[in-house]
């Protein structure tokens, strides 16, 4: 007998028909002498539905009580599936994060776990029920709500795997597992069998959706098993592992992007020490995270020229803070720019392989792609380019490095 823990995002749990499917699911498991944890989120389209009803009232709605709001859309699943359950003759009972006490910090919306008792649910879980909790949210010391951010469910879930030491965290969505790339960008993308952690947290952090990043930073560090199967179908789907097996052979595993990059350029700052730390600085206090960073000296004036990347979301507040940043440091100007993606190439075989990067480049190039900005670590190589060339950008490189093809650990 294991102890499972399973994710269901929105999508798998959008409608009572799902709910009522996922129940029949997590019943077969518990047939098969499982003891069963379930982590949900609220119905597909039900947390962009409570952001708008609070945006009416607030534009900036205040954190707290936004986070009381949000934290209601799983409250509402969770009992939902504990009813489909119990309708077909399984006993379960639901938990809010509160319930179980996922104890984060106070940053609302952006909360982060500090510790969870999971006392409440192997005493449940010990008298023959399945357990039922909310994701994406806990409460703080002070006993307020809070949530963990879009995707947070993820999170919850290796997290209460961690905390129970269970035998294997299984993340349900509406893909079949993790592929090269996104399908619907390019057709030809191959589902992998299996992917390292280090390329995993890479692909999400670089835009891949498949798994919020924070809950494979989670898995990595507490060495949770981690599977990525579809709600819709059966399969092994993909087991996230440890492992590095034909590193040899596997030099790209796959091409992350991300949609959702703004480029912030300040002009003609004093080249003086220091200078980046006055720029990022008041950025980070925002609690805006920074990606790609590039710094030009100028050919004259003893200037440099100052360029980085956040989150589209996070643009105007950026841009704003930037500008009072810039006449602060007596800057030339600050200029913005919202029509950029991001495109990455991700593989642990980068470590014993050369040339991917001039090869990757070259075949930008032979489609007329221009390269704006360039990012590389031991297993990625992004580059910025603007947004029209997104799809002929990814398609270019998975044929470049026959994706559709490769073996990959």
């Amino acid at each position: 007998m294991a102890l499972i823990v399973q994710k269901y995002g929105g999508t798998s749990v959008g409608t009572v028909e799902r709910i009522m499917a996922v129940a029949g699911r997590v019943k077969r498991w518990r047939e098969q002498g499982h003891q069963v944890v379930v982590v949900v989120s609220a119905m597909s389209g039900e947390t962009d539905r409570l952001v708008g009803l609070a945006r009416e009232i607030q534009p900036l709605p205040e954190p707290r009580e936004l986070d009381v709001l949000l934290s209601t859309g799983e409250q509402v699943t969770i009992a939902l599936l504990s009813m489909a359950l119990q309708a077909q003759d399984c006993p379960a009972r639901s938990y809010t994060g509160a319930q179980v006490h996922i104890l984060t910090d106070s940053a609302h919306n952006k909360a982060r776990i500090r510790d969870i008792d999971g006392a409440r649910v192997r005493a449940d879980l010990d008298a023959g029920r399945v357990v039922v909790v909310a994701g994406f949210q806990g409460i703080d010391e002070q006993g307020d709500i809070t949530t963990l951010g879009r995707g947070g469910s993820d999170t919850s879930a290796v997290a209460i795997t961690a905390a129970l030491k269970a035998d294997e965290c299984q993340i349900y969505t509406d893909v079949d597992g993790v592929y090269t790339t996104d399908p619907r960008v390019e057709p030809k993308a191959r589902k992998l069998d299996r992917i390292t952690f280090e390329e995993m947290l890479e692909m999400a952090s670089l835009g891949s959706k498949v798994l919020q990043i924070r809950s494979v930073e989670f898995a990595g560090k507490y060495r949770v098993p981690l599977r990525v199967l579809s709600s819709f179908e059966e399969g092994e789907g993909t087991l996230i592992t440890f492992e590095e097996n034909a590193v040899e052979d596997a030099q790209i595993s796959g091409i992350a992007f991300s949609r959702d990059e703004a480029k912030l350029t300040v002009l003609g700052v004093p080249d003086q020490p220091g200078v980046a730390s006055r720029i990022l600085g008041p950025i980070a206090d925002a609690n805006i995270e920074v990606d790609m960073i590039v710094q030009n000296i100028a050919a004259h004036e003893a200037t440099t020229d100052f360029t980085f990347t956040v989150h589209r979301n996070e643009y105007e507040r950026a841009l704003d803070i930037l500008r009072r940043t810039a006449t602060e440091l007596g800057a030339r100007e600050v200029l913005g720019d919202t029509r950029i993606v991001k495109i990455s190439l991700v593989g642990v075989g980068m470590r014993s392989h050369a040339g991917i990067a001039s090869r990757m480049f070259a075949s930008l190039a032979k489609e007329g792609i221009n390269i704006r900005m360039i990012s590389t670590s031991e297993i990625k190589i992004s580059v910025v380019v603007d947004e029209k060339y997104l799809e002929l950008g990814v398609r270019t490189l998975h044929d470049a490095f026959g994706l559709e093809r490769a073996e990959v650990a």
